[in-house]
């Protein structure tokens, strides 16, 4: 951390430029992801790729145009979500996998920068969308963080769409659990991939919003709750310093608090930055930080946390948007279905880690 405040000293005197004025800085950005792990370019057919390639983008596309539209952070991330929840690729609603026992059992959760507002379930089994549940919760509960049966009464008190829960069978998904049971393997063998699915956003007002959305690990059992709907750990979004979504070994996400680590050392970044410059001028207006240069730093701060949860052995990745609007990825496996998309016509979306 000391050589990051030597940097971000070193920025305040050093840049070329100001940093953007607030009617110069992309007006909204969004960043979503649709799970990090191992998967390999010689298992990845051609026809596959695309397909998932067009549900990234279709689900980058539709939260794009409601902030383009002038919508909210907040509806774009359920936006994009949602979509990936009800496709089958990703491990969230409909392609949520099997636990030990043979359910499927849902998380989410999702946080408002503007107020710091968050709501989160874990262990339905009958709602469709558990973000929409994730986000009632958030609205209209007393609470922040509700679980099982609990969450599914609130949920039909609310008005929320609940299904049989045939509806999130799949075979694909029953021949991991199966394989892992005949061959004795861990999750991580069977999966190859955390098909966590997540988003973040900064619409046209600055506001920030961050989503997470998943059905856990494979025959997971003991009612084990991952980082996805812990807010702090798998989602976090503050107005003052990013929003952040994560996907992968949930455990070492929760011990570090990845989420909110990154946003807690955005925020600590930006006021020694401010300390620096208020020591070094006597117009404490503007920050004389390079946007450019600013994004590396954000992105080293990311990075710095990523290692962190590879240190203790865990896998997986994060999307973050700052209050900048820049959208960044960071991952520490061979792949991470992702896309991001800005005002500045920024709009692209990838999977493997030199893409």
């Amino acid at each position: 951390m000391k050589a990051l405040f030597r940097l971000v000293a070193g920025l305040v005197f050093i840049a070329t430029s100001p940093v953007l004025a607030e009617d110069e800085a992309p007006n909204w950005s969004i960043a979503i992801h649709g799970g990090a792990g191992t998967m390999s370019r010689e298992a990845m057919t051609e026809e596959k790729r695309a397909e998932y390639e067009a549900v990234l983008q279709s689900a980058l596309d539709a939260g794009a145009k409601v902030l383009a539209d002038g919508g909210s952070a907040m509806d774009a991330v359920t936006t994009a979500i949602l979509i990936m929840e009800d496709d089958p690729k990703f491990n969230a609603g409909k392609g949520a996998v099997y636990t030990w026992d043979g359910e499927n059992e849902l998380d989410a959760s999702i946080m408002d920068g503007r107020d710091l507002s968050a709501g989160a379930v874990t262990g339905v089994t009958s709602i469709k969308n558990p973000i929409l549940l994730a986000d009632k919760v958030r609205t209209h509960g007393r609470h922040v963080f509700l679980s099982g049966e609990g969450a599914e009464v609130f949920a039909r008190e609310q008005g929320i769409e609940t299904v049989d829960p045939s509806y999130f069978e799949t075979e694909a998904r029953r021949q991991s659990l199966e394989r892992m049971k005949a061959q004795e393997l861990s999750a991580l063998d069977v999966d190859l991939k955390f098909g966590t699915v997540g988003a973040v956003a900064r619409d046209s007002e600055g506001n920030l919003a961050a989503g997470t959305s998943t059905g856990g690990m494979t025959g997971k059992r003991w009612g084990r709750i991952g980082d996805a709907p812990v807010i702090g750990a798998g989602t976090y979004a503050d107005n003052r310093s990013c929003a952040v979504s994560a996907t992968g070994w949930g455990e070492y996400f929760i011990r570090v608090g990845v989420a909110k680590e990154i946003c807690a050392r955005l925020r600590m970044i930006e006021t020694e930055a401010f300390a620096s410059m208020l020591a070094a001028t006597d117009k404490p207006t503007r920050v004389e930080i390079d946007d450019q240069l600013q994004a590396e730093l954000q992105q080293r701060v990311t990075d710095a946390v990523m290692a962190e949860v590879a240190e203790l052995g865990g896998d997986g990745g994060v999307i973050v948007v700052t209050p900048e609007g820049h959208a960044l990825f960071s991952f520490n496996t061979a792949g991470m279905y992702r896309g991001r998309a800005n005002s500045d016509g920024l709009n692209e979306v990838a999977i493997f880690a030199d893409e």
